[in-house]
């Protein structure tokens, strides 16, 4: 099954179920929302098909209560900073501000010389189901679908102290979507990961790479965190960010940058000008990324 959260004319949200070759809305307000009614797969839904055409992106989910973030999770990015494989999940936050559209515009947050806006493609899971300390089983049986995102990552504000939250965090900076794969239709195992910049695959990876899987990365975190319907998990970037090239190559305004894994479909971000204060400071280790 297929789930997908697109916006009204009127700026309203709603969530939409591909049956049969065909989008039907929901009268839930995103894919969130949908997957926290228990009986959600059978929920009722509009009688008319919905015209793809005219379909205004959201991201997946619009308002997830969390967004938890593992990086250090592909062994070929690991290789690239050279850093030892970790023992546990390395685990950060996001925030709801920071998703936006598989489509939209990502402002440049400083001048591209000195911001370091850094590409990140990732396999994001949305959790279906209540979750607390659960086993790999459960937790497993707890995911609602998979969807792809961007974790653009703002390197200068990553490295000012070794919190990575401030570089995470910027509004607007998390392309999620375009669409939620449900596990019985797609699951999770060998999925081609591919991150473009203008055209260029700067990342090529697969999810059979992953030091810990979807099931083992949602069992860890609902140990500490009860996770709910709608939350979101980034499980990590392959190998190929820019920031460990050499010398480190960052994001430009006018640049094009499409997120794409297999089965799920494509992100396609376009970077554009500063919209506020410039930020001038520079990464003190280059080579500390995610």
């Amino acid at each position: 099954m297929r789930l997908r959260t697109v916006l009204s004319d009127d700026g309203s949200s709603h969530a939409e179920v591909h049956l049969d070759g065909q989008w039907y809305a929901s009268t839930a307000r995103d894919v969130a929302a949908l997957l926290a009614a228990p009986d959600w797969r059978s929920v009722p839904l509009g009688a008319d098909p919905q015209p793809t055409a005219a379909a205004r992106p959201a991201p997946v989910v619009t308002t997830p209560g969390k967004i938890v973030c593992c990086g250090h999770n592909y062994r070929a990015h690991i290789a690239e900073l050279g850093r030892p494989e970790p023992e546990f999940p390395t685990l950060f936050a996001k925030f709801a501000d920071t998703l936006t559209a598989w489509n939209a515009d990502i402002a440049l947050p400083g001048a591209a010389e000195s911001v370091g806006l850094d590409w990140e493609a990732e396999l994001a899971i949305v959790v279906g189901a209540v979750l607390a300390r659960a086993d790999r089983d459960t937790a497993r049986a707890g995911i609602a679908g998979y969807t792809v995102a961007n974790d653009f990552s703002v390197r200068t504000w990553q490295h000012r102290t070794s919190q990575w939250l401030q570089g995470k965090a910027f509004d607007a900076t998390t392309p999620l979507g375009p669409e939620l794969i449900t596990p019985d239709e797609l699951p999770a195992d060998g999925l081609r990961i591919v991150c473009r910049v203008n055209g260029v695959e700067e990342q090529v990876g697969s999810t059979d790479d992953l030091v810990f899987d979807p099931a083992t990365l949602l069992s860890y975190i609902s140990t500490f965190t009860t996770l709910r319907p709608g939350d979101v998990v980034l499980t990590g970037t392959p190998g190929g960010v820019g920031v460990a090239a050499d010398p480190p190559r960052y994001l430009r305004a006018g640049d094009i940058v499409e997120t794409e894994i297999e089965g799920i479909g494509v992100l396609r971000n376009r970077i554009t000008p500063a919209h506020h204060t410039e930020i001038d400071s520079a990464p003190r280790n280059r080579k500390e990324a995610r």
